[in-house]
């Protein structure tokens, strides 16, 4: 069956946009691995690696989310969300998580001041895998939640 050239040359525009997208996301992909590896290699934890299943997951999520609400998705993963402004990066949300490290203490395995549990789960040992994805906003904020498999961050259990 053959197509129009105007069918043809549409399904090109399609193709050539969707080729530019997957670009975008590549970067961003290969900075929210690179900046959770740097933090679980700083405490010796192994690297993880990229999950398609859990970035379908992350993206379907965050296209729910484009009001911007920090609301976690209650799903079978663990799950770090945050949000910024526009033009706010991959590597900005996992400096979000990261800079919580300052309020962990490992001798207590607790929090000392606030929150630490996003650092945590960056860092849990036993986590061996990670999608994430980020939206635009209504507002023209950014919305961006990482999930983890195996999920972590247990009640009494140490992140390393």
């Amino acid at each position: 069956m053959g197509y129009s050239s105007k069918t043809f040359l549409f399904l090109c525009l399609v193709g050539l946009t969707l080729a530019h997208v997957s670009l975008a996301e590549s970067s961003d992909v290969q900075d929210f691995l690179d900046a959770h590896n740097a933090a679980r290699a700083e405490v010796g934890v192994g690297p993880i690696s990229w999950n398609k299943t859990l970035e379908a997951y992350a993206q379907n999520y965050a296209n729910q989310r484009r009001d911007c609400v920090l609301e976690h998705s209650n799903g079978p993963y663990s799950e770090n969300i945050c949000s910024g402004w526009s033009g706010f990066t991959a590597l900005e949300a996992v400096k979000m998580f990261v800079d919580e490290k300052q309020f962990y203490d490992y001798k207590s395995n607790k929090c000392v001041k606030d929150e630490c549990r996003h650092y945590t789960q960056v860092i849990w040992k036993d986590t061996t895998s990670l999608g994430c994805a980020k939206v635009r906003c209504h507002s023209g904020g950014i919305f961006v939640t990482c999930n983890y498999s195996p999920p972590g961050n247990n009640d009494g259990e140490r992140p390393y």
